[in-house]
């Protein structure tokens, strides 16, 4: 893990200059809407607000304070009171307001690891970074259904590999998880190890097992369930891959063979060191 972070801070070294505030779009999903919000940070997270009739829930608030007030903006205008603010893989910049995250995860943001991480980005991003929130946390059982603005939210253990955050099921028609799947060569910071190769095979077939028509992350955005099944077929190649060839180099040819033209493909050369080290 600590490989990770220091991997995503080189990156955001290269990443961290001016860009434009975020865009929203909305999904209608009979009865409640999804606000997707994309912030086009430097970490490229996306944040979330679910509208119920009467009602607002937000996850995954943004981090970054232009983003914050763009967002806070928005959804003021919504007209409609916020009954809760999830905070899963991604602390934001809820403030002062209490929020709700998966069994474990307000502990493991103050360990190491995790604390580790927002220290880097203070560094890298200074005043550009929000307030570290200050209000109450209260946490979801793995296991367990809310219902909130009128909608159920099943929280359940995300990726094995991964932070221990929740795959959160919403509504029975929307799937969260850490990272959106996309038709795309995923993040070495995901895909970090052959162990979460397997780790993420197993989360992506329980996201398509779940019912769900829609699939949202705290890095991407929304995708349907073709995103989901292509990223099984293609973490299932890679696990053939890495069998077939032992050295990096080998991998990496292979790999970049197996998807010409597939987008990320300027992310494989740190993909292939993660999963072949220096071999």
């Amino acid at each position: 893990m600590k490989k990770v972070l220091f991997i995503l801070f080189n990156l955001l070294t290269i990443t961290a200059m001016a860009q434009d505030k975020g865009r929203f779009e909305v999904y209608d999903l009979d009865n409640f809407k999804l606000h997707v919000y994309y912030t086009n940070d430097a970490l490229g997270d996306a944040s979330y607000i679910i509208e119920g009739t009467q009602e607002l829930v937000t996850m995954e608030q943004p981090l970054f304070r232009d983003n914050v007030a763009e967002f806070d903006r928005y959804l003021a205008s919504l007209g409609k009171p916020v009954v809760r603010r999830i905070t899963d893989y991604h602390v934001g910049g809820t403030g002062d307001h209490a929020t709700v995250m998966a069994e474990g995860m307000p502990e493991f943001t103050k360990g190491e690891i995790y604390g580790g991480m927002m220290q880097g980005f203070a560094a890298t991003f200074g005043n550009a970074l929000a307030d570290l929130p200050t209000g109450s946390v209260s946490e979801a059982a793995f296991g367990s259904t809310h219902t909130w603005a009128g909608i159920p939210f099943r929280f359940e253990r995300g990726a094995s590999t991964d932070f221990p955050g929740a795959s959160i099921l919403i509504g029975g028609k929307v799937y969260y998880t850490h990272w959106a799947p996309a038709k795309a060569h995923p993040s070495s910071l995901q895909i970090s190890s052959p162990a979460a190769v397997d780790a993420e095979i197993a989360e992506a077939r329980k996201a398509l097992a779940s019912g769900a028509t829609l699939f949202i992350g705290g890095h991407g955005g929304a995708a349907d369930a073709d995103a989901v099944r292509f990223k099984i077929d293609y973490l299932e190649n890679v696990r053939h891959l890495l069998a077939e060839h032992t050295s990096r180099e080998a991998f990496l040819r292979a790999l970049n063979e197996a998807y010409p033209g597939l987008p990320g493909a300027e992310g494989t050369e740190a993909l292939a060191a993660a999963l072949c080290g220096d071999n």
